[in-house]
């Protein structure tokens, strides 16, 4: 699939885009995840500024993606870490022949 062109309303703002077709369905989704996020904001917080709104928003999902990834990393060691021992059991296992 090519490109299209859509647009997407983020905080009362259209933002034009060019995306890959088979990436609709995503950047949809998250843009409503966005705009969730912040109609939850403006009802627990006094926040109106949509820039503010805006910036809460992003640090939300910065930090999300930082755990995210640091979690990641820790399981990606511990499988290496479960390679490296059935390697070194296969390896005595076969000299052991």
């Amino acid at each position: 699939m090519g490109e299209i062109s859509i647009k997407i309303n983020i905080a009362d703002r259209v933002y034009p885009l060019r995306i890959n077709a088979s990436e609709e369905e995503v950047v949809r989704k998250a843009a409503k995840e966005i705009n969730d996020r912040i109609k939850m904001l403006m009802q627990n917080y006094e926040v109106k500024d949509k820039q503010d709104l805006l910036s809460m928003c992003v640090l939300h999902y910065a930090t999300a993606a930082l755990k995210f990834d640091g979690k990641r990393l820790i399981e990606d060691e511990g499988i290496s870490e479960k390679i490296a021992e059935l390697d070194q059991q296969l390896t005595q296992y076969l000299s052991g022949q």
